[in-house]
């Protein structure tokens, strides 16, 4: 048995999805374990061009169970309307819904909107899908669980109780806020909209406990990234909740799950959306901007565009354990002039560089060689470019975890898997990555491959 953990290393919208989508093809179970339609995944395959917000991008594996899990924030509607996407596309999912995930209402929505509308120029940059304001219901005990869609009389009360409690604040803090709904209209709204996957809500530690022991692949998909989690990102400019691989268990129905892999996703470059100081910004920036295709997922805002950023990833690639590394879209450094790594800062709690980063920080780059060639055919490490290869090994170099897949484009095949000897990877299991690094330098370490049984392939 297998558990893997994809997770962020940055911001975010590192390429998470198309990951999972490649991984899934092994694994018996896909399973999102926090945050909800906030999340921006997307994923190219035979079957199309998907940007999945709630279901895990494993989805595409017939015999994969899709699992969302009890950390999670689930708004009813987007759900709906995205199965029947997938669904529309000859996708078939095979899904399973925690009756302790809560829902995220569409007055969970209006409040978010009319919070950050309040803030003005303080506003958290949040995405408007109503995540914190339903996520602050969970922690105040009057979050509506999907389990008591089960339950229409539970269900009944429990809305009659969270609008008796949420509306008088919210028409003190914000008067023009509109709520026409009943409780017993809102109930019935909600029984309606969840028809279509009410039948897959049940505890899911049940299905995954099953898998474990019969020695299957878990698969387990954060959103977001190490720089937004809710306790050690960049706060307050974060999410509302854990997008840390420790969190993974727990947000996913196996409180005592030890993973054996923890793969963290970065971006061959830095990218962040929403607030927040990118210390490694580049002065011009609209054209990478364009050619890399960097607007967000869920709402559509342009990316702020930096060079790689050591010291934010090393930090967030040691907030995650990470066993491994997953540097995605390569591809698109090509023909790009100055290309250069951010080895460290300067400046005002430069001694210090963890989140959250200020604009007193100056980045101390290091220059590295660019490359002209489009790298998209590339199917092997050897067959990149020189300058390609000296990138990538100057990156993990830098970070001390092996990189052990590359991308250099968007579709599966795109995935370049990295060869090393079985010794280092176990080393990396470990945790004791400063040996990894020294036993790579010894043997001049190049490319390598994951032994078979860490990469979950039978």
């Amino acid at each position: 048995m297998s558990s893997i953990v994809v997770v962020g290393a940055n911001w975010g919208d590192e390429g998470k999805g198309r990951l999972v989508d490649y991984l899934a093809e092994s694994a018996s179970a896909s399973i999102r374990f926090q945050g909800g339609n906030n999340a921006g995944h997307t994923v190219v395959n035979q079957h199309g061009t998907f940007k999945l917000h709630q279901l895990p991008s494993g989805i595409f594996n017939p015999d994969c169970l899709a699992v969302l899990g009890p950390g999670m924030v689930i708004s009813p509607q987007a759900l709906s309307e995205e199965l029947a996407e997938v669904n529309a596309a000859g996708v078939t999912v095979n899904l399973c819904i925690s009756d302790r995930a809560t829902l995220c209402l569409p007055l969970h929505a209006v409040e978010d909107i009319s919070e950050e509308q309040r803030l003005g120029d303080f506003a958290y940059g949040s995405t408007r899908q109503g995540i914190a304001p339903a996520y602050g219901d969970r922690v105040m005990k009057k979050g509506i669980l999907v389990g008591w869609l089960k339950q229409p009389e539970v269900l009944r009360e429990r809305l009659q109780f969270w609008l008796d409690w949420k509306l008088p604040q919210l028409k003190g803090l914000y008067p023009d806020i509109k709520m026409d709904q009943t409780a017993d209209q809102l109930a019935d709204w909600l029984l309606t909209i969840s028809a279509p996957w009410r039948d897959a809500i049940c505890d899911v530690t049940q299905p995954l406990n099953h898998i474990q022991k019969n020695g299957q692949t878990l698969l387990f998909e954060a959103q977001l990234g190490a720089g937004r989690d809710v306790t050690y990102g960049e706060y307050p400019w974060t999410t509302s909740s854990h997008v840390v691989s420790a969190y993974a268990g727990i947000g996913s129905g196996l409180p005592a799950l030890s993973p054996e892999r923890v793969i963290a996703v970065a971006k061959a470059f830095s990218s962040s959306v929403g607030k927040g100081t990118l210390v490694t910004a580049m002065e011009e920036q609209d054209a990478f901007r364009e050619a890399s295709n960097e607007y967000g997922a869920v709402t559509g805002r342009p990316r702020d565009m930096g060079y790689f950023d050591v010291v934010a990833t090393r930090n967030g690639v040691s907030l995650q354990a990470a066993t491994e590394i997953a540097l995605t879209k390569l591809d698109c450094l090509s023909g790009l002039s100055g290309l250069k790594i951010c080895v460290e800062y300067q400046g005002e709690h430069s001694d210090n560089p963890i989140w959250p980063q200020t604009e007193s920080l100056q980045p101390v780059y290091e220059e590295m060689d660019g490359w002209d060639e489009d790298i998209t055919g590339c199917r092997c490490f050897e067959d990149l470019p020189q300058a390609a290869q000296q990138y990538v090994i100057r990156i993990e170099n830098l970070l001390g975890v092996p990189v052990t897949m590359v991308s250099v484009g968007p579709e599966r095949e795109q995935m370049i898997i990295r060869e090393f000897p079985d010794f280092i990877f176990l080393l990396a299991l470990e945790r004791n990555l400063l040996l990894v690094m020294a036993a790579c330098s010894a043997i001049n370490v190049v490319s390598a491959r994951p032994p078979t049984c860490l990469l979950g392939r039978s």
